[in-house]
């Protein structure tokens, strides 16, 4: 397992007394230009007692209308990922996004956009306290972990994050949506491997808190 460097800060300082006063407070952000286009502050959906943290890059145009990440293809895709590992998508995870506005036309938030954004999502790491984080694509690798390295060549492995939780980046949904294949060595069979890999974390946590 390696260690991750210079990543997102964590120090418990928030300022946030609770996830309720954080998500209050990002309902009205004006940080940032994407507030002129939003229609909605999508914040999270599941469970904020999870064990998992998913975090993703930032709401498309379903997720703008519905307030609600991952509701779209890439979404119901990610469901399904899920449910093949034996994961609840209520119940055993909390799914957020590096920004919380939707970019127009569904481009990379800027580095600008993301930092507006810092001390929201690391309130939801502080008070979700997840024991595993999942980061789902480059830029949520980038904004959290500070490092560029190619998918290709990180994913699959856990790093230590600052909070005592495991990190590990995986494809975006979006992704194995363009790239079908389910062959041995594909990013759907690779992603296959990585789910098991997190089931298996997740009975492990399971049988030390029984």
């Amino acid at each position: 397992m390696t260690n991750a460097t210079e990543q997102l800060s964590l120090n418990g300082l928030s300022g946030y007394e609770n996830l309720d006063a954080m998500y209050e407070v990002a309902r009205s952000c004006r940080a940032c230009d994407l507030c002129k286009t939003r229609n909605s502050v999508v914040l999270f959906r599941g469970n904020p007692q999870a064990k998992l943290m998913i975090i993703g890059e930032g709401p498309g145009q379903n997720e703008d209308e519905q307030g609600v990440p991952f509701v779209g293809r890439a979404g119901k895709l990610l469901d399904k990922i899920l449910e093949s590992g034996g994961i609840d998508k209520d119940k055993d995870v909390y799914i957020c996004n590096v920004v919380k506005c939707r970019p127009p036309g569904n481009r990379v938030p800027t580095p600008a956009e993301a930092a507006a954004c810092k001390g929201f999502l690391e309130a939801q790491i502080e008070f979700v306290n997840p024991k595993l984080i999942l980061l789902a694509g480059s830029t949520a690798m980038q904004h959290v972990l500070q490092v560029k390295n190619p998918i290709s060549k990180v994913r699959g492995t856990w790093s230590d994050f600052k909070n005592g939780a495991k990190v590990m980046t995986i494809f975006h949904p979006s992704y194995l949506l363009r790239n079908d294949s389910r062959e041995v060595g594909s990013p759907k069979w690779l992603m296959w491997q990585d789910i098991k890999e997190v089931r298996k974390q997740l009975d492990a946590l399971e049988g030390l808190s029984t």
